[in-house]
């Protein structure tokens, strides 16, 4: 950290502001039916991309390559021996966005040596960045708008979220014997980030760094459980003590 000015720190938050800007814009006014079609390339996540994949991770890497390497979803690492890399998922959702399902966005967290010194999550319908960065409390910014603002908070839920719920149907019948309400919403970067708005997030399956880097940075003051095949965050203690021991055969 003692290696990033005043100046690094500002110009990096500004420049991430830019690129998701470019892209709320691109996809609010410029999108097309080619930008839904599946491409021959197989990103480096192992899914295969559609089009507005590879429009969206162009706008980051177009902003943010100046910063620092880039490791992508779509193009895994591109590495120019900076001292600092950012970690992309460029389009979180894609399977939302092309099923028309409105609930997709971006996540970009800036590591040096594995550790997160920033974490962006942006939900692309709502127009809203969810943002710590450089050790500062967690901050919200309006796309629209172009301003941070304080968000009405109840700290009261009636649902938690469970990503990948399908793939685990016996987590699923203890949650339900256990009267836990959840939902299944398909932007895991997005989940993640909101994890203070639910009782919690559970996320089960391939842990990837595109995924978690981001969130994990902003919900750093929850409590957190991960292993290699699952990630827990809750604010609630006792939700997330019986929560863990669902999970702990996975």
């Amino acid at each position: 950290m003692n290696n990033l000015t005043a100046s690094y720190k500002k110009s990096f938050i500004e420049a991430v502001i830019l690129a998701n800007k470019e892209l709320y814009t691109y996809i609010n006014k410029n999108l097309s039916l080619n930008d839904y079609e599946y491409t021959n390339i197989t990103g480096f996540g192992g899914d295969n991309s559609l089009k507005i994949d590879l429009i969206a991770e162009n706008i980051f890497i177009k902003h943010l390559e100046k910063f620092g390497n880039i490791y992508s979803e779509e193009c895994g690492l591109l590495n120019t021996k900076k001292e600092f890399t950012i970690v992309i998922d460029p389009l979180d959702g894609s399977n939302n966005f092309y099923s028309k399902l409105p609930y997709y966005g971006t996540s970009i967290a800036l590591q040096k040596n594995g550790i997160t010194l920033a974490g962006f999550v942006t939900n692309l319908i709502s127009a809203i960045i969810k943002y710590r960065a450089f050790d500062d409390e967690i901050k919200h910014l309006s796309l629209i708008k172009n301003e941070n603002f304080i968000p009405i908070s109840t700290n009261k839920t009636k649902i938690s979220v469970f990503e990948r719920a399908y793939e685990y149907p016996e987590i699923c019948h203890k949650l339900s014997k256990n009267n836990i309400k959840f939902r299944s919403l398909g932007a895991v970067a997005l989940s993640l980030g909101d994890a203070d708005n639910y009782d919690f997030v559970l996320y089960c399956g391939k842990i990837r760094e595109f995924d978690i880097a981001a969130s994990l940075y902003i919900c750093q003051d929850l409590y957190i459980y991960k292993t290699d095949k699952s990630l827990l965050i809750s604010k609630n203690k006792q939700k997330f003590d019986l929560i863990k021991e669902f999970i702990k055969e996975v």
